[in-house]
């Protein structure tokens, strides 16, 4: 079983930053596609950034430049830098991850707050 946990979550000023990680754990024998996605309410899920294990990367186009997604392959762990932070920006982050443990299958952190007010 594959458990993806999520942390680095808070409120913050407008302006700050804050860097959210998430682990995967449990039977892996490949992750392939990692990346973050948000949800806030009253809106459909989106994807904010993503990195395949080769290191590629793409990007929601409101948080090129302020945002950085990079990831530790040894740890199995994907991290979002967010720079610059706007109270747009505030939602509840959600990792996701596509794995091959005793199967293949795509996995979801159980999310975390991110808000951006003053």
């Amino acid at each position: 079983q594959v458990q993806l946990v999520e942390s680095g979550g808070g409120l913050v000023q407008p302006g700050g930053s804050l860097r959210l990680s998430c682990a995967a754990s449990g039977t892996i024998i490949s992750v392939y596609t990692m990346g973050w996605y948000r949800q806030a309410p009253g809106k459909q899920r989106e994807l904010v950034a993503a990195t395949t294990s080769g290191g590629l990367t793409n990007y929601e186009d409101s948080v090129k430049g302020r945002f950085t997604i990079s990831r530790d392959n040894g740890a199995n762990t994907v991290y979002l830098q967010m720079n610059s932070l706007k109270p747009e920006d505030t939602s509840v982050y959600f990792c996701n991850a596509r794995i091959r443990g005793s199967s293949y299958d795509g996995y979801w952190g159980q999310g975390t707050q991110v808000t951006v007010s003053s």
